[in-house]
C-alpha cells in the first residue's frame, strides 16, 4: 500500500512538473505580444519624445505637439489602430523612461547603434543623414577634396570640425549652424560641414538663403524607433505600418513637408 502512495505521489509530481513546463513554454511563445496585446486592448501606443526638439519634435505657435518624428509616430499608432500617445521627457531621461515602461516605444531621433541594439530592439530605419559639404550658391567647390586650403566654418567641439581638418580645411570656429551660414553668405569662409537633416531643415525655413549641399559624404547614419526587447509582435507591426507608408507615397509626403525631399 505504502509502495503504491509512493508511486502515486511520484507520478503526480512529474505530471505537475509536465503542466509547469507546458505552461512555461505557452508563457515564452506569447511573451514576445503582450505588449503588443496590451496596445491593443488599451486602444493606445505610448510613445516617448522630447518636445523640445525641432524639426523633429517640438510643440509650434498654437502649443501644439507637431515635428517629423511626431507625425510618423502618429500615422504609424494609426495604421495600429490605435491613438498615439506622447510622454516628452528630456533626452537624459529617455532611455530610462523605457526601461521603466513608462511608454511603450521612441520616436525622437534615436541613432541605430551597436551598442543600443544589444540593449534595445529598433524597427527599420525610418531616416538617414549623411556629413554634407555646404557652399555659397554661385561656389566651383564640387568635392570634400576640393577644400584643402580653403576656410572652413565649424563649431570647434563637433565631429565636423574633424572633418573639415582631414581634407585639408583652415577652421573658422563659429558657435553654431546659422553662424556658419551668416560667414558663408557673408563670403567671409568659403565652405561649413554639417549634418544633412540640418541644412535641409535650415534652409526650409530660410528659403531664400543662398548656399547649396556641394556633395554628400557616402557615410550615412540612422535612426530608427526604438523598443525593450522581447516585444517582437509590437516591432512587427510597426514595421509593417512604416513599410506601407513608404510604399503608398505617406512618408513621402511627411518627409517633403519637413524637409523638402526623401530623407529615408
Amino acid at each position: 500500500m505504502k509502495k503504491w502512495i509512493l508511486t502515486l505521489g511520484i507520478s503526480v509530481a512529474m505530471f505537475g512538473l509536465a503542466a509547469c513546463g507546458s505552461g512555461d513554454k505557452k508563457d515564452e511563445a506569447t511573451s514576445d505580444t503582450a505588449l503588443y496585446d496590451r496596445v491593443i486592448e488599451d486602444g493606445e501606443l505610448l510613445i516617448g519624445t522630447e518636445g523640445t526638439y525641432p524639426p523633429y519634435s517640438f510643440h509650434d505657435d498654437s502649443g501644439d505637439l507637431t515635428g517629423f518624428d511626431v507625425e510618423i509616430a502618429r500615422e504609424v499608432a494609426k495604421r495600429l489602430g490605435v491613438e498615439a500617445v506622447f510622454k516628452e521627457t528630456q533626452w537624459d531621461a529617455m532611455f530610462e523612461g523605457l526601461n521603466s515602461k513608462r511608454f511603450d516605444m521612441i520616436a525622437n531621433q534615436v541613432g541605430i547603434k551597436e551598442d543600443r541594439i544589444e540593449k534595445y530592439d529598433f524597427s527599420i530605419p525610418y531616416i538617414s543623414s549623411s556629413a554634407v559639404l555646404v557652399t555659397a550658391e554661385d561656389s566651383d567647390v564640387t568635392s570634400f577634396e576640393d577644400i584643402e586650403g580653403l576656410t572652413s566654418a565649424q563649431s570647434l567641439t563637433s565631429n565636423y570640425r574633424e572633418i573639415a581638418e582631414d581634407y585639408g580645411a583652415k577652421v573658422q570656429g563659429v558657435d553654431g549652424l546659422a553662424q556658419a551660414i551668416e560667414l558663408l553668405a557673408a563670403g567671409r569662409v568659403d565652405v561649413t560641414i554639417n549634418d544633412k537633416l540640418s541644412i535641409l531643415d535650415y534652409k526650409q525655413k530660410q528659403p531664400n538663403a543662398k548656399i547649396k549641399i556641394a556633395a554628400t559624404s557616402e557615410d550615412a547614419s540612422e535612426s530608427g524607433l526604438m523598443f525593450n526587447q522581447g516585444n517582437d509582435k509590437l516591432v512587427d507591426e510597426v514595421n509593417k505600418a512604416l513599410e506601407e507608408m513608404m510604399e503608398d507615397g505617406t512618408y513621402l509626403e511627411i518627409s517633403e513637408k519637413w524637409f523638402g525631399e526623401d530623407v529615408r
